[in-house]
């Protein structure tokens, strides 16, 4: 008695849009080393340093901790002044909308 397969044969029908050879074999399509090599890209990028595998010392990482935290707070400070600035725009437009429409009806 043959063994119950789990996967099916490659040559297996049709399986609709995309119909790709890893839905049979069940494997990853992005190597691991393009997703390493990515997140270095990614984190050189966005937080100016390199990934690496060397175990980093307590004092490092809590430096890269602080760094990370500091820049997080002045996006959010950039963030908050926008939406600060565009809200009273808005309100001063409007503002001047209705005076505008009441001196129009007087």
């Amino acid at each position: 008695m043959a063994p119950v397969r789990r996967r099916h044969i490659m040559g297996f029908g049709y399986v609709g849009f995309k119909n790709t050879l890893n839905v049979f074999s069940q494997t990853k399509k992005i190597p691991f080393s393009d997703l390493k090599e990515s997140l270095n890209q990614k984190s050189h990028v966005h937080h100016q340093c390199d990934f690496t595998h060397k175990s980093l010392s307590r004092s490092a990482k809590e430096h890269l901790k602080e760094t990370i935290r500091k820049e997080e707070k002045v996006r959010n400070r950039k963030i908050y002044i926008v939406f600060i600035l565009s809200a009273i725009l808005v309100l001063f437009i409007i503002y001047q909308y209705i005076l505008m429409v009441f001196r129009a009806q007087n």
